[in-house]
């Protein structure tokens, strides 16, 4: 098969790559789409490179069941699906509490199994045992429904912040991340407030329903926040990228009782520093997000299927695997809010 294969920093290679099997329990998938993350880009220039190399990245995944392993009843070749990427034991304490993102044991596509890149994918029978692979209806197209796994992890980050009507969200960055937080919290109800230093990413924030666009080049953001908020500030501050200054400078927009949650992922090697007089007196919520369970990816793939939530205009891109470098050189250039590879 042919696959976009990571070496090292900087040096992934479109070239041909021993084609998966099912072993028993496992279901081989047929790649029709796969996403292009942010973390894909980061693990590329070198940020938490896999230890064992060569690998595929590639998480985001959706195709139609190509093999099925023995003892598999519930897919049928062809079956048209969705992936959620995490490999977990099902057994530890987190995976008990629900909470399968923390799994103790947990892997996953691009993590100890070779990702989405690839015209075939093999998913584990970890993945398969905890309903990870859920069919999709023939009438919805295979590059809607490859958004529900960011999807999904934007709608973790706004249940842990408790996101609710007529409550007011701050976020910080509109890349697609951003925007995906965005169209969930106006879902929610919530009044959102976008902040971002692109004019271009402002301009479609406010045209996919944002209520206030502000870029701090131009205005103090934080005095603009509190004139809007009486004040008080955001019941919930989100910061959908991972630099640690910006994360600091910004927890002071969180209102009393509110909650700041640390979506972006966060370069190793940095801190941030707080005041726990503040966190203590204003019952200030400082928390993260990582990814998501399966309950998560279910509900957003629902959203997305009964067109609860429009995702058509967050992909901006498009390419093929003969395509793909291209791809990771306008991510790294932020030349498009979201891309895709199509098989």
């Amino acid at each position: 098969m042919k696959a976009a294969v990571v070496y090292g920093k900087d040096d992934i290679r479109i070239e041909e790559y021993p084609t998966p099997t099912a072993s028993a329990g496992e279901v081989i998938v047929k790649t029709k789409v796969s996403g292009i993350c942010a973390t894909d880009i980061k693990t590329l220039l070198g940020q938490g490179l896999p230890k064992d190399l060569p690998t595929i990245l590639g998480h985001e995944v959706v195709g139609e069941i190509f093999e099925i392993g023995k003892g598999v009843t519930a897919y049928q070749p062809g079956d048209r699906v969705a992936v959620y990427p995490i490999a977990v034991c099902g057994q530890c304490y987190y995976c008990r509490q629900g909470r399968h993102n923390l799994c103790e044991h947990e892997f996953g596509l691009a993590h100890g199994i070779e990702g989405g890149f690839a015209e075939y994918v093999r998913l584990p029978k970890e993945i398969v045992n905890i309903g990870g692979v859920i069919k999709i209806p023939d009438d919805v197209p295979f590059d809607k429904a490859v958004l529900s796994e960011p999807l999904s992890c934007a709608m973790a980050s706004l249940s842990t912040c408790k996101v609710g009507p007529d409550q007011v969200v701050v976020i910080l960055g509109a890349g697609p991340m951003g925007l995906m937080h965005l169209k969930l919290a106006k879902w929610m109800g919530a009044v959102v407030i976008v902040v971002d230093l692109l004019e271009n990413r402002l301009a479609i924030a406010k045209d996919m329903g944002a209520d206030h666009c502000i870029n701090p080049t131009q205005t103090n953001h934080i005095e603009e926040i509190m004139k809007l908020t009486d004040k008080k500030g955001a019941q919930a501050v989100i910061a959908s990228l991972g630099i640690p200054s910006v994360i600091e400078e910004n927890l002071q927009l969180t209102r009393k009782g509110g909650t700041f949650n640390i979506f972006g992922g966060p370069p190793a090697g940095h801190t941030i520093s707080v005041d726990p007089r503040w966190l203590h007196y204003c019952e200030i919520n400082l928390t993260g997000t990582f990814a998501a369970s399966p309950s998560d990816f279910k509900k957003s793939l629902e959203l997305i299927i009964n067109n609860e939530i429009t995702v058509d205009d967050l992909v901006t891109d498009r390419f093929t695997l003969d395509t793909f470098l291209e791809a990771v050189e306008c991510a790294k250039n932020q030349q498009m809010i979201r891309g895709i590879v199509e098989f």
